[in-house]
């Protein structure tokens, strides 16, 4: 069948499309506990008669489900890749040491916005929420555990910290490719996102900082903190040679390494430190590479926070990324997010609805896309016309992308951002997203402001202001 022959999917169609789906996934889980994985698959299944119905034959069908999973390959090593590295660094001491000094240092009322300040600090220098919850985070998760933090508002903290960096940093892949998509300069992006973004960073802290102050010495529980500090005490040579793998991971991003050479580098430092300074064998430390770290302790909190990790630990993590992957392609390939806002679209015409509807296609992009680059490309793509069509500059667009496409990765199970969250701090999202602020502060700041019209820059008053200033400079050669 020749491509021609392919028809666009009506309103309807489309939403046939994702409504099956949608409810495949959402009666799985709710009616049969089933996994999301199996159901993610069955999705899949579905999809193929629906795109034939449009004329795609079955071999294109396929080709668009493999040439989407085939973008999960880098994702999945790296997962893969910090599997591996959370049982490198549990073996060398490097996590043991965060926790054990974590714990004697860190005062549990201001744990919260402590975690939130620290990992902003560790990602705008680094450039990656990734990198940023698979060293700061984990570590965090342990001390928030000891001071009788609920792990959820733990992981939410660290969550909002690390995606606050990526977000702002220069070096953050999708600060970069965001202003790109919509052809506009990277610090110019950047200064437009500070509007939206600081004044949700602080209300974030501050609603941190309050959740905390009730976390007192007095509910610490004193004796898994004993038990845990002994255990790490005795069990391992803690100090500064342990934080060595972490050293060179931080460094390696911070000088703009690629990432999984960067992790794998930090493994294996890690693997190397848990030999010769840990005393363990090389072959309990390939088996921690594979199965994880493992230890008898008898002891719950010990086990609940250091028996983790592994190459094996993610492989159901990355057969959900492919079938997500998968699926997201097929459903870009037969133009069902298109579909769905062609019939509204053309009718906007001020800047509340817009950003409104730039928000939700956003977050519609991420969940069918799973991936935070196939919202921003998408969002982008579609949005683009009608912010020219309304005389606005290309940077409100970048920053609505990212207050929502970028900040909302970690919310949604099946992309690459939540799964990789969900199994590094071993926090499911349904428990991380309620304290997940400031992903849901931001986007409300920015609909705030296409609301009002505040900081939604036009493009004649760019033009005006660059004429005013130039006219300025040629008064000053003057004189």
């Amino acid at each position: 069948m020749e491509e021609n022959n392919i028809k666009k999917p009506s309103f309807l169609y489309a939403l046939a499309m994702l409504g099956t789906v949608a409810a495949i996934i959402a009666i799985g889980i709710l009616a049969f506990d089933a996994p999301i994985q199996i159901l993610m698959f069955i999705g899949v299944l579905v999809l193929v008669p629906f795109m034939m119905g449009l004329g795609f034959t079955y071999k294109q069908v396929e080709q668009s489900m493999t040439t989407s999973m085939s973008k999960a390959l880098q994702p999945a090593l790296i997962l893969l890749t910090v599997g591996i590295l959370i049982g490198a660094w549990i073996a060398s001491g490097t996590v043991p040491t965060l926790i054990y000094y974590g714990i004697e240092t860190i005062s549990p009322q201001f744990f919260l916005v402590t975690a939130l300040v620290f990992c902003s600090l560790v990602s705008l220098a680094t450039g990656t929420s990734w990198g940023t919850i698979g060293t700061a985070g984990i570590a965090l998760m342990g001390v928030g555990a000891t001071l009788g933090v609920p792990v959820g508002l733990t992981a939410g903290a660290i969550i909002s910290g690390a995606y606050f960096g990526d977000k702002m940093s220069p070096l953050s892949d999708t600060t970069n490719l965001t202003p790109t998509v919509v052809e506009t300069d990277l610090f110019t992006h950047i200064r437009h996102m500070l509007w939206t973004t600081v004044p949700a960073f602080i209300i974030s802290a501050i609603i941190f900082t309050f959740m905390g102050l009730k976390y007192t010495a007095a509910t610490v529980n004193e004796q898994s903190v004993t038990q845990l500090t002994a255990f790490l005490a005795d069990n391992f040579s803690l100090g500064l040679v342990p934080m060595i793998p972490i050293i060179v991971l931080v460094g390696l991003l911070m000088l703009k390494k690629p990432a999984l050479p960067s992790i794998f580098i930090g493994t294996a430092v890690g693997g190397l430190v848990a030999i010769f300074y840990q005393g363990f064998s090389f072959t309990q430390t390939v088996d921690f590479f594979y199965g994880g770290y493992s230890v008898e302790s008898g002891i719950e909190i010990v086990d609940s926070l250091l028996v983790r990790g592994g190459l094996s630990s993610m492989f159901a993590l990355v057969a959900l990324f492919l079938f997500a992957l998968g699926l997201g392609g097929m459903m870009a390939q037969a133009g069902v997010l298109e579909a769905l806002v062609a019939p509204f679209i053309h009718k906007i015409e001020s800047t509340g609805v817009l950003t409104f509807v730039t928000i939700i296609i956003s977050y519609v992009a991420l969940a069918i896309g799973g991936s935070i680059y196939f919202s921003i490309v998408m969002g982008g793509t579609i949005m683009r016309p009608v912010y020219e069509r309304l005389n606005l500059r290309p940077e409100n667009l970048s920053r609505v992308l990212e207050d929502t496409g970028t900040q909302g990765g970690a919310l949604i199970p099946w992309t690459g951002a939540g799964i990789f969250t969900a199994a590094t701090l071993g926090v499911p999202v349904s428990v991380y997203l309620p304290f997940c602020f400031l992903a849901m502060i931001t986007p409300l700041v920015s609909l705030f402001y296409g609301v009002t019209g505040l900081t939604m820059t036009k493009m004649e008053d760019t033009e005006e202001k660059k004429k005013t200033e130039k006219k300025v400079a040629g008064e000053f050669a003057k004189i």
